[in-house]
């Protein structure tokens, strides 16, 4: 709208040179004592100029209201206006209820360290009190959002990129030419399950992407489905699913290389560099912009492009969805049981994920004190969702036993089974708030998904134990923002500006890294850093555009 507006004051001040020009014009005129006629006539065409120019300018007050649907005259508005008093209130607030956090919990630690009698007693009721300054705080930032007069533009760079990214997708995997297109081969049926194995083939989507290769996925006898992956989501390409060529070799074989076959993450070698958390050079500026994740966006867009649902698998999603009756605000909870349990993830019983959940609703009640508490509960253990019911009797619980039965071990890799995880996955993408342990693949690649369904859901989850990642991929970095002396037993120093690699969140403050400086390992708030993306030059594509799709 400023771009406007500065058209706008160019075309005034055109016509003020204009005026000047004609007084230069006029001046010989008057000392030349040319005839009234001559002056008439320049006065005449000066008048048909300024005509044009008033057209001009009306013609882009028109086209302004019809682009914006707003009728106030954008020329004469005061480019200087400020924000709205609505947005300057909620910052206010938002500064004003930090503080009162602080002086609260000040006040309340004074207390108990003057009078210790109680403490049982007052620690909880402590801890509710700040769980609802804390919460109105995070209302008050939402509110500063919703006021801040960007939410449009937003809206529109997020449907904007996304359609860029796919579009490119859609590139990249149909070219003209079969036949002399450069391809890499996958092979999607690596020993693990289904998440495992998705992650695997987005592995491998990004890896194509970034060598300008056509993705072959070869999924035929597939664990899951023995016709293979098209048989469940749409092929990767309409015109290019031949994994044949003149030449092929392994992994990376060369620029001239037709055909080159690419390993499972865990023995590639050398590593490519667009693996996560590798973001694009040409997007970063404006994924960062748009999302507070810009990896775990980056990924949801080759999921978004994989994972196109056959119509037959559309329908029964939609049917699920409906037969739920789904309506939202509502919480999805993943409990992984069986395998994991033991091996790869600790036991969390029903109540640390139903914590979590009611700490979400509750701050969902300060603003709509009459919503209904809905939670979809996906589990591997049939026990689970009667468990939940049980203890929280005034929660509405939505769930398939028949679901969990078939995510048993002995029957995980069945028909059955595949389309139960998938409308797991699908049903807590469409959640307002995960609440899971992203130790699981299957509730990472929900939350994943997720991200397709909000401008930003980077902050929609909830997670028991590891901060979101991607397997096999290299090293997370944060940036010192703030220095930090060690204060207890465990902790490592820091000095602004230097590099963190990170090993996972304690969800108590403190993150887990190694100073790449001072080579340390410890623990160290995570106040005081910053994400430190990885930038990488990926191809451009310059050819494509969005309206080639």
């Amino acid at each position: 709208m400023r771009a406007v507006f500065n058209v706008g004051k160019f075309l005034i001040i055109l016509l003020v040179a204009w005026l000047i020009v004609l007084v230069f014009l006029t001046g010989p005129l008057l000392r030349n004592n040319e005839s009234e006629e001559a002056l008439a006539k320049k006065l005449l065409e000066t008048q048909g100029e300024v005509s044009a120019l008033k057209k001009e300018r009306d013609y882009l007050k028109k086209s302004l209201r019809d682009n914006s649907g707003d009728t106030h005259d954008v020329l004469n508005e005061n480019v200087h206006e400020g924000p709205s008093k609505e947005y300057e209130n909620y910052r206010r607030r938002a500064f004003r209820d930090t503080q009162e956090l602080w002086f609260f919990a000040r006040a309340k630690l004074d207390s108990l360290i003057k009078d210790k009698s109680k403490v049982e007693q007052k620690v909880p009721e402590i801890l509710s009190e700040l769980e609802a300054r804390e919460q109105s705080v995070l209302i008050d930032l939402e509110k500063l959002k919703e006021n801040d007069g960007f939410d449009s533009w937003r809206e529109a760079e997020a449907r904007d990129l996304s359609a860029l990214v796919q579009a490119r997708l859609h590139f990249l995997q149909n070219p003209d030419n079969c036949g002399e297109a450069r391809k890499l081969v996958c092979n999607l049926n690596k020993g693990c399950g289904y998440g495992c194995q998705i992650h695997h083939a987005i592995y491998c989507f990004l890896v194509a992407y970034g060598t300008e290769r056509t993705l072959i996925l070869k999924s035929k006898g597939w664990r899951y489905n023995k016709k293979g992956f098209q048989d469940v989501f749409l092929p990767m390409s309409e015109t290019c699913t031949d994994p044949e060529g003149s030449s092929k070799s392994g992994w990376p074989g060369k620029e001239s290389t037709q055909v080159v076959e690419l390993p499972i993450v865990d023995s590639v070698n050398p590593r490519p560099p667009y693996l996560p958390p590798a973001v694009p050079a040409d997007l970063v500026e404006r994924i960062e912009r748009l999302h507070g994740d810009p990896i775990v966006w980056w990924v949801s867009q080759f999921l978004k492009y994989m994972l196109r649902p056959q119509p037959h698998l559309k329908e029964m999603l939609d049917t699920t969805v409906n037969n739920f009756n789904f309506e939202h605000p509502i919480v999805g909870i993943h409990i992984r049981r069986t395998d994991k349990v033991g091996t790869e993830a600790a036991f969390h019983p029903v109540e640390e994920y139903m914590k979590y959940v009611e700490e979400w609703f509750r701050k969902e009640e300060l603003t709509h004190p009459d919503v209904k508490r809905r939670v979809y509960v996906a589990s591997d253990d049939p026990k689970v969702l009667g468990e939940c019911r049980k203890k929280y009797p005034d929660i509405e619980f939505l769930g398939d036993q028949n679901v969990a039965k078939s995510a048993a071990v002995s029957s995980r890799y069945s028909d059955s089974s595949l389309r139960g995880v998938i409308q797991d996955i699908h049903m807590l993408s469409i959640t307002d708030y995960l609440v899971c342990t992203f130790s699981s693949q299957v509730c990472r690649i929900a939350y994943e998904i997720m991200q397709q369904n909000h401008v930003d859901a980077s902050n929609r989850f909830k997670s028991l134990d590891d901060i979101w990642y991607y397997g096999g991929q290299d090293e997370h970095q944060q940036e010192a923002v703030l220095g930090h002396h060690q204060v207890h037993h465990g902790e490592i120093e820091l000095e602004v500006g230097d590099v963190l690699g990170v090993a996972g969140n304690h969800w108590d403050g403190f993150n887990k890294g190694r100073n790449h400086r001072t080579n340390r390992v410890g623990l160290y708030p995570e106040y005081k850093t910053k994400e430190k993306l990885r930038i990488v030059e990926f191809p451009t594509y310059e050819k494509v555009k969005v309206s080639n799709l």
